[in-house]
C-alpha cells in the first residue's frame, strides 16, 4: 500500500485554484465541495452540505444563500431582485454569469422551439377525415376530460380576466386541476411500461418518441398500437424505404463535397470476426456493409480487397479517404492502396492513435510505478467486499474504477479518480471502521 499525493486545493477570489504540497489532515474531509459540473457558478462558489445541493456559499464574499448554482451566478452577476449583490465581482465575473444565464435561458427556449416543430410535424389526417365526416351529416364531438367535466361549463380562453365571474374563475381553477391530475396518472402508466420493458430512461429525449406521444394525442381514446408482425415486417420495410429516402440527401453530397470511408473490425462474444463499412460526410455517417471474416484471414490483401469493393460500389471519385485503426494490417492495406489508388489517401484513426499514446506513457518508469501502485490499490480494494463496502461508505458509493472501452484509458481515468478522492480515502484509512476491519492487518 503506497500513500496518495497530497494537492490540497483551496479556493482564492479570482475563482482559480491555489495548489499547495505539504502534509494535510487525513482524519476530516473538507466541507466545502465544487460540484462536478462544467457550470461557470462553480468557479465561484462551493457547496456547503454535498447532500444539499440547495445551499451554496460565495467564495468571493463568502456568503451563504439558498438556491442553488442558479441563484450563485444571479449573485455574482449583481441581478437584482432575487438575491444579494456581490461587492467583490469584477467586471468579467459579471459578464460571464450573465452570458452563463442568458445562454441557459436561450437553450431552454431552443429547446421548447423545437418540440413544438417537433409535433407540428406530426400530421395524421385528423382535420381531412373530420372534414369528410361533417359532409355525411351531424357530428357530436366530446370534449370531456373525465366524468367531472359534465358538471362543468366550457370556458372561453378568449374572454378577458376582468369578464370572468367568480364562478367561472373557480371553474377553471377545478378544471386545471383535474388536467394536471389526469397529466400525473397518464405519466405514470408511460412510466410503468418504461419499466416494465427496460427502457433507458434517455429514451424519453428522442425526437421521435415526442412524435409517437403527439400522434397518440391526436388520435385519441382507443387507439390501437402495431403488433409485433407489423413491427417486424410491414411498418420495418415501410420505415427501411423512408429512410433510404432521407439519404439521398447525402448521397446528393457525396458528388459535391466528397467522403470518407470508414472500416472497422471486431470480435463478437460467440467469437465471431465481423468487419463492416461506413461512409461519413458533412451531412452524417451512413452505415454501408458488413460482413463475417471469420473464415478469412486478417490480413491486409483480404481488407483492401473489402475496401476496394466499396469504394467500386459508391464510386472512386467521391472518395477523399479511408479511416481505419493503426493496427499492421491495415497499414500493409494502406500501402497496397496508395500504389493501386494514389489519389485516395488512407488515414489513421485519431481515438486509436490517442489511445496509442497513453500506452507509450504509460510504459515510461515514472508513469508505470505510479500506474502499477494503483492498480494493486484498486485490486485490493475490490478483491474484498468489507474493504469495497467501507471504500463506497466514505466515497458516498462512488466507485474509483473508471471503467472505458479501452484499458489505458481506464488506467489514466482511474488514477484521476484517486486524486478526486484523495480526501475521502485518507478518512478512511485513518478511520476506526478500517481500523476494526480484518484487513487493515494485510496492507
Amino acid at each position: 500500500m503506497t500513500s496518495l499525493p497530497d494537492n490540497s486545493a483551496a479556493p482564492n477570489p479570482t475563482g482559480n485554484v491555489n495548489v499547495s504540497s505539504g502534509a494535510s489532515n487525513a482524519t476530516s474531509v473538507p466541507v466545502g465541495r465544487k460540484r462536478k459540473s462544467n457550470d461557470v457558478g462553480w468557479e465561484f462558489g462551493i457547496l456547503i452540505d454535498e447532500n444539499n445541493p440547495d445551499k451554496v456559499k460565495c467564495i468571493l464574499c463568502e456568503q451563504v444563500f439558498s438556491g442553488g448554482v442558479y441563484r450563485l451566478k444571479e449573485h455574482v452577476a449583481n441581478i437584482q431582485g432575487n438575491v444579494a449583490q456581490c461587492r467583490k465581482a469584477s467586471i468579467d465575473m459579471q459578464l460571464r454569469c450573465r452570458q452563463a444565464i442568458m445562454d441557459a435561458k436561450n437553450k431552454k427556449k431552443n429547446k421548447k422551439k423545437e418540440e413544438d416543430e417537433l409535433r407540428v410535424a406530426v400530421n395524421i389526417g385528423c382535420e381531412e377525415d373530420l372534414e369528410e365526416m361533417e359532409g355525411l351529416g351531424p357530428r357530436k364531438t366530446s370534449k370531456l376530460l373525465g366524468p367531472m367535466d359534465k358538471f362543468a361549463n366550457p370556458i372561453n380562453p378568449n374572454s378577458s380576466a376582468s369578464g370572468k365571474s367568480r364562478n367561472t374563475m373557480k371553474q377553471q381553477s377545478l378544471n386545471d386541476t383535474i388536467l394536471k391530475e389526469r397529466t400525473h396518472v397518464t405519466q405514470r402508466y408511460v412510466a410503468k411500461w418504461v419499466y416494465q420493458a427496460g427502457i433507458p430512461f434517455n429514451a424519453i429525449d428522442n425526437d421521435c418518441f415526442l412524435q409517437m406521444v403527439e400522434a397518440i394525442g391526436q388520435f385519441g381514446p382507443s387507439f390501437k398500437p402495431p403488433s409485433q408482425w407489423q413491427l417486424r415486417e410491414l411498418l420495418l420495410k415501410e420505415e427501411f424505404e423512408t429512410t433510404k429516402e432521407a439519404l439521398k440527401k447525402q448521397e446528393q453530397s457525396w458528388k459535391v463535397d466528397g467522403f470518407s470511408i470508414m472500416t472497422d473490425a471486431w470480435t463478437d462474444r460467440k467469437k465471431r470476426s465481423i468487419m463492416n463499412l461506413c461512409v461519413n460526410c458533412k451531412e452524417g455517417t451512413t452505415f454501408l456493409s458488413s460482413k463475417y471474416s471469420s473464415a478469412e484471414a486478417h490480413i491486409g490483401e483480404n481488407i483492401l480487397k473489402y475496401v476496394l469493393s466499396a469504394i467500386e460500389e459508391v464510386g472512386p471519385e467521391n472518395v477523399v479517404q479511408v479511416v481505419t485503426d493503426n493496427a499492421s494490417n491495415n497499414m500493409a492495406a494502406a500501402k497496397m492502396l496508395k500504389v493501386k489508388m494514389p489519389s485516395i489517401f488512407w488515414s489513421s484513426c485519431a481515438t486509436h492513435t490517442i489511445n496509442l499514446m497513453l500506452e507509450g506513457i504509460g510504459k515510461q518508469p515514472k508513469f508505470k510505478n505510479t500506474l502499477e501502485e494503483a492498480k494493486s490499490f484498486t485490486i485490493f480494494i475490490y478483491a474484498h467486499h468489507t474493504t469495497l463496502a467501507l471504500m463506497r461508505t466514505f466515497t458516498r458509493k462512488r466507485d474509483i474504477v473508471r471503467p472505458r472501452v479501452t484499458r489505458f484509458a481506464s488506467a489514466f481515468l482511474t488514477l484521476q479518480s484517486l486524486l478526486e478522492k484523495k480526501d475521502k480515502l485518507r478518512a478512511l484509512f485513518t478511520s476506526t471502521d478500517w481500523e476494526k476491519c480484518k484487513w487493515s492487518k494485510e496492507c
